[in-house]
């Protein structure tokens, strides 16, 4: 996610459940979601990660750190490749600004920009704004449960709530029910048509606890085609001051 990235699981026995209920989320799917939201989000974060995009053209590599407090403040800063370090995403409130060193300039992003490229890569400027908690703009229920490929998985299909702001018009999200850690998200558009997917993999400690280091966004419609994050550092919960996410310290990174 980035951050949203971005990610969005106690025991029953194997069952098939049918699919997301009008009358609200199964409460044991709520429950389980909310400690996928919180694997990768505290109250603030720290991180270092590694974003490599992958096209038809060309395979590119960047290294960024990156700051969060609660969902509506983050910003990534560009450590390599030297053209562009220095380089700056702010994201505040529903805002996202772009600095850019070279040129000593800071651009706000426009609506109609929105849905443009972030960085290269497979997710939009609108992804970063649009972060979402699963267990509060969906409603969850278990679609799955039992053995996958000789591993215990519980599988969830969410539909989103008639009042959430997001764009999709369902997720089918799978993860262990050994530690409760993703293996993969589809997601779908309004028309039902799965519109990308993204796996999870590389299970190691992470801000002191196992998670999954290694996340690929991969679209439907370019398969060949991904971009892949993955994590180097992750501190939780950390003092982060809210002068960090205002553009008059942005030029001072």
């Amino acid at each position: 996610m980035l951050k949203k990235l971005l990610l969005l699981i106690l025991l029953l026995s194997p069952a098939f459940f049918p699919t997301a209920q009008a009358t609200g989320s199964d409460p044991r799917a709520s429950k389980i979601l909310a400690e996928i939201d919180d694997l990768w989000r505290g109250q603030s974060s720290y991180a270092i990660t590694r974003m490599t995009v992958k096209t038809e053209h060309y395979t590119r590599t960047m290294k960024m750190e990156g700051w969060s407090k609660g969902k509506e403040k983050t910003v990534f800063r560009v450590l390599e490749p030297l053209r562009e370090k220095g380089s700056i995403t702010l994201k505040s409130d529903n805002n996202i600004y772009t600095y850019l060193p070279k040129t000593d300039r800071t651009i706000k992003l426009t609506s109609g920009m929105m849905m443009g490229s972030w960085m290269g890569s497979h997710l939009t400027n609108d992804d970063l704004v649009k972060e979402s908690r699963l267990e509060e703009d969906y409603t969850a229920s278990i679609s799955f449960e039992g053995e996958r490929k000789g591993q215990k998985v519980i599988e969830f299909t969410l539909i989103p709530k008639p009042d959430a702001a997001v764009v999709w018009g369902k997720l089918v999200l799978t993860i262990s029910t050994n530690g409760y850690l993703p293996i993969d998200e589809f997601y779908y558009d309004e028309d039902m048509k799965l519109a990308r997917t993204m796996v999870f993999t590389e299970i190691k400690k992470l801000g002191g606890r196992d998670r999954p280091t290694v996340f690929r966004v991969i679209p439907a419609d370019k398969p060949t085609e991904y971009t892949e994050f993955v994590y180097e550092t992750l501190d939780l919960n950390i003092e982060v001051d809210d002068k960090m996410f205002t553009l008059a310290t942005l030029k001072q990174r």
